[in-house]
């Protein structure tokens, strides 16, 4: 699960002021001197609150989470909405299936699962270089199909250093460059495909799935986790094992000489211990949160379908059950039970989790995803996505493949400056209207979209991961650029390949219409 993008802190002191009156000015100027519209005056006046939206967010004029909050007081202030209207976009089941989810990644991490998972990943798979490489890559992948990208890297990055460390005791410094490299840049693009798997992996993920059901409250095909993790994960592991290969056998390849103990592995292991009541407990709820998940409703992949739990007849009021609802529900079981083990007595902890854990919570990251709501709601309901995709009516003929290949080049290289969550969420309403103007289903633009915005694998500032394995000290700006274009340029082929061959039978659409 991904937390916000690393471009926060990085901006200019004047890039920031240039943003901060550039967008008050842009404000204004469509306020005053424009009318997109005569006969409906909310489509400019809700483009004005985009586009300010869009410069603040763009270049962190002010902090993300403070930008979202402008609907509250600008769709009021100029009658597009009220403000007891407004004020109910922001909570949704959306934003308790990822508050459920994040305290379900909070209790790993507290037990010490996330870590006893990686090493034992780790342990099973790595021997020689490269596959020491992949070990790591599917750790960190894994981890962050769950918990936070963030946390996933700073604990796998630690354990990369020990190991290279250990290594250039033998090896020397010199001799264990390639290899460090290729770990390094191996956990932090992992840790960004990671979250591309599952409808929880990364905030850009939920935004897709809300604003959809905001923007067609009608449709019959929204968005599960079964279905999404159905069409992520392989694209994930096609990603992972690409990226693989480029490291370690193209650009970073690690000499056979460099024989890998795994006596640093044994020893961290041994130090988690014997597995506790409290893992199994965290283990087994986890586990049981996928499944729900991943079986709530049915999945159809072509002539297969596999019904949903909630559709079975001894399930009363199953319809009413959604992916937020077992998030909270598996979390809460969290609260309520003791721990035993003595090391949690010594720590204070009277049950699995306590109170303590909603300080750890990313808020911020909460209020962008309701802001990313609030402004498809005023988008949607205004008239200003339909007036936005009138201008696209001409491109009506243009193979649905086309348009997928330009959504996804764009959202890939835009997301190496700006965040792929506040990106998104400017993006998704008008690429919705976009396609209906030129006759696609919506999901035809908007899900490669959303997925070409975790694939920015370039700059350092582009996502947390990249900013952490950077900070080491052991990868160079260039040694990063480098590969990062390549997987920036895969990363485009494949989405748009899988997704234009496999999306329709997963998602349940017809590309052409």
């Amino acid at each position: 699960m991904a937390d916000s993008d690393g471009n926060a802190g990085e901006r200019s002191v004047l890039g920031r002021r240039i943003g901060f009156w550039g967008g008050i000015g842009a404000f204004l100027l469509i306020l005053i001197f424009c009318d997109f519209v005569p006969e409906q005056p909310l489509v400019t006046k809700v483009a004005a609150v985009a586009v300010l939206m869009a410069i603040w967010w763009t270049t962190d004029a002010v902090p993300l989470a403070a930008t979202s909050l402008l609907p509250l007081v600008l769709y009021p202030v100029l009658g597009i909405m009220k403000g007891k209207a407004v004020a109910p976009v922001y909570v949704n089941y959306i934003i308790f299936l990822f508050i459920g989810g994040f305290l379900i990644a909070l209790a790993m991490e507290r037990w010490q699962l996330h870590r006893r998972i990686a090493l034992n990943i780790v342990n099973a798979v790595g021997g020689s270089p490269a596959r020491l490489v992949l070990g790591f890559m599917l750790a960190t992948a894994f981890l962050s199909m769950w918990i936070s990208n963030t946390a996933t890297t700073i604990m796998m990055v630690a354990m990369v250093l020990a190991v290279i460390k250990s290594m250039e005791a033998t090896f020397g410094e010199k001799g264990t460059a390639s290899l460090a490299i290729a770990m390094l840049l191996g956990v932090a693009y992992s840790a960004s495909i990671g979250g591309m798997a599952t409808l929880v992996g990364t905030p850009p993920n939920l935004a897709l799935a809300r604003i959809y059901e905001e923007l067609f409250p009608d449709a019959t095909d929204t968005l599960s986790f079964g279905q999404w993790l159905i069409f992520g994960l392989p694209l994930a592991i096609i990603l992972v094992t690409i990226c693989w290969l480029l490291l370690t056998k193209v650009f970073y390849r690690p000499s056979a000489e460099l024989v890998f103990s795994k006596q640093f592995i044994r020893e961290e292991k041994a130090k988690l211990g014997k597995i506790s009541f409290e893992e199994m407990t965290v283990l087994a709820v986890f586990a049981g949160t996928a499944l729900l998940w991943v079986f709530r409703k049915k999945l159809s992949i072509g002539p297969v379908t596999i019904p949903g739990w909630t559709d079975l007849p001894f399930i009363k009021n199953g319809p009413y059950i959604d992916d937020g609802t077992i998030a909270i529900c598996m979390a809460l079981l969290l609260f309520l039970i003791p721990t035993r083990s003595a090391h949690a007595k010594s720590e204070g902890y009277g049950t699995v989790l306590d109170f303590g854990v909603f300080s750890k919570i990313p808020w911020h990251i909460v209020l962008l995803l309701g802001g990313g709501f609030a402004l498809a709601k005023g988008i949607g309901s205004s008239g200003l996505s339909q007036w936005v995709g009138s201008g696209f009516e001409s491109l009506d003929s243009v193979a649905p493949h086309w348009f997928v290949l330009a959504i996804c080049s764009c959202l890939t290289f835009l997301t190496e400056l700006t965040s792929n969550t506040a990106t998104t969420e400017m993006l998704l309403p008008i690429l919705a209207s976009i396609s209906q103007s030129v006759g696609i289903h919506p999901l035809v633009l908007m899900i490669p979209a959303t997925l070409s915005a975790s694939c920015a694998f370039m700059m350092p500032v582009a996502t947390a991961p990249n900013a952490i394995v950077f900070g080491s000290g052991k990868i160079k700006v260039l040694q990063m650029v480098k590969v990062g274009i390549v997987m920036n340029l895969i990363g485009i082929v494949v989405i748009v390949v899988l997704f234009c061959l496999f999306g329709p039978l997963v998602f349940g659409f017809d590309l052409s219409s």
